[in-house]
């Protein structure tokens, strides 16, 4: 089929490689010249496990083009995709701006092209509920030609995006009453990602678009729920990892996303939780439980910093100590620093006077542009250098190379033995014997600061 797709963010991005994998004919459109450039060249703007590569063979099959003239992708696509960013506003409502400029351009370009009786537009950004019929009533003020508007929300995880586009858990797709036409084009699009077993779930658009936010909300919620127990297992001395366990074996709570650790980020779940709860807000709906799970993550994000003080507050605070701080993307197998818990750790410690050494194995360039430049801050280039002269270490996301440190070389570097540990990912046990103190989320020795 022939697709065009509106935007080369990290979820155009990946829809537009995989789309290309499967033998459809993909042009992906930006606005952004520098990177339609790089993108021509295979050069990926995110970073993604194996897009790289993805991209540089649907290149090489000539199934994938870059362009950023909308004249051009409208003639190309039956099927245009718009998957375009909406940033929360001021109230947390998503922000549609780039939405409907983007339905616009497509009803203007329509209006050039006579070789079409019908073009399906398809809906893969996150947006609110109604989001549907706004795009329709954009069309059809712009264009006398005949629209069908799909909600097909996305459900990728950043470091694993690939994969679930490859081999997606479901594929929902909203529709208005009676409109076979774009439900079997779509049906055809994902046929190469449907064959084992029937993904596809066909509904009305507005119960698609409202699925796509109480998904990430539910997780979220689980999160923000397994966080809150880690507070009450510090207070009372227990475990929370066995905790985890223990819950965790019950099939109908199971072990995904009952972590517990210093607060989620990324550009999803905040983003969503917050527009779900503006949309309730308009509705009249009082989402207390979403609201609290909001809450309750902002504090999660100062655990670490707070952990810190306590312990070092004893020995006149942590004004001039260094900190190896392990990771900086909001999560592993990612570039993505958007609102990363670390950016909170580093902001209060350097303002208590901290030095800081920081290491990422693939953010450092996106930390560098985010964070900036500060004079205790020190952006290093390996595990190891960071530990160069520092009192403490500080594990902020969970990458496989931090997973099984040489435990004896961070007992004879670390001045101050203390290893802060803000995703659980080591045995207390290990750590004490040799000779560390670790301070994990209701682990270790976290559990004697009440």
């Amino acid at each position: 089929m022939r697709v065009s797709i509106f935007g080369s963010g990290y979820v155009g991005l990946v829809q537009a490689a995989v789309l290309a994998e499967a033998g459809h004919d993909v042009v992906c459109i930006d606005i952004d010249e520098n990177k339609v450039n790089k993108l021509r060249n295979g050069e990926s703007p995110i970073y993604e496990p194996g897009l790289s590569q993805l991209l540089l063979s649907g290149l090489k099959n000539n199934c994938l083009s870059f362009t950023t003239s909308a004249r051009d992708g409208v003639q190309h696509g039956d099927i245009i995709f718009i998957a375009v960013g909406t940033p929360p506003d001021e109230d947390g409502s998503a922000d549609l701006s780039h939405v409907k400029a983007v339905a616009r351009t497509i009803a203007e370009q329509c209006n050039e092209v006579t070789h079409r009786n019908h073009t399906i537009v398809v809906n893969k950004s996150t947006v609110p509920v109604g989001t549907g019929a706004l795009v329709m009533q954009t069309l059809t003020e712009h264009s006398d030609a005949k629209f069908s508007v799909v909600s097909n929300p996305e459900f990728l995880k950043e470091g694993g995006a690939i994969e679930d586009c490859r081999r997606p858990s479901r594929i929902i797709i909203g529709v208005e009453d009676g409109d076979t036409a774009a439900e079997n084009a779509m049906r055809e699009l994902y046929a190469p990602f449907n064959r084992s077993q029937d993904r596809m779930m066909v509904m009305d658009r507005v119960s698609a678009e409202l699925t796509k936010y109480v998904a990430n909300c539910a997780l979220a919620n689980k999160i923000s729920f397994m966080n809150q127990m880690a507070e009450i297992a510090q207070k009372v001395g227990a475990d929370i990892e066995n905790v985890r366990k223990g819950i965790g074996s019950d099939p109908r709570i199971g072990h995904h996303f009952i972590y517990p650790g210093c607060g989620y980020g990324g550009s999803c779940f905040p983003k969503d939780v917050k527009a779900l709860i503006s949309l309730a807000d308009d509705l009249g709906v009082e989402l207390s439980i979403l609201k609290a799970v909001e809450a309750v993550n902002e504090k999660q994000k100062e655990y670490l910093s707070d952990t810190i003080t306590a312990v070092y507050q004893p020995q006149g605070g942590v004004a001039d100590k260094v900190f190896a701080l392990w990771g900086l993307s909001f999560k592993p197998q990612t570039d993505d620093m958007r609102e990363a818990p670390s950016l909170i750790t580093i902001e209060r410690l350097l303002s208590k006077g901290a030095r800081l050494r920081v290491f990422d194995p693939v953010a450092m360039n996106e930390a560098k542009r985010v964070i900036g430049e500060h004079p205790n801050l020190t952006y290093v280039d390996s595990k190891e250098d960071a530990l160069d002269g520092a009192h403490a270490l500080v594990v902020h996301t969970e990458w496989t190379n931090f997973r099984s440190p040489n435990l004896s070389t961070l007992a004879e570097t670390l001045i101050d033995k203390n290893v802060f540990d803000g995703r659980n990912i080591y045995r207390p046990n290990d750590m004490k014997a040799y000779g560390l103190n670790y301070y994990g989320v209701a682990r270790g020795e976290s559990l004697n600061l009440k």
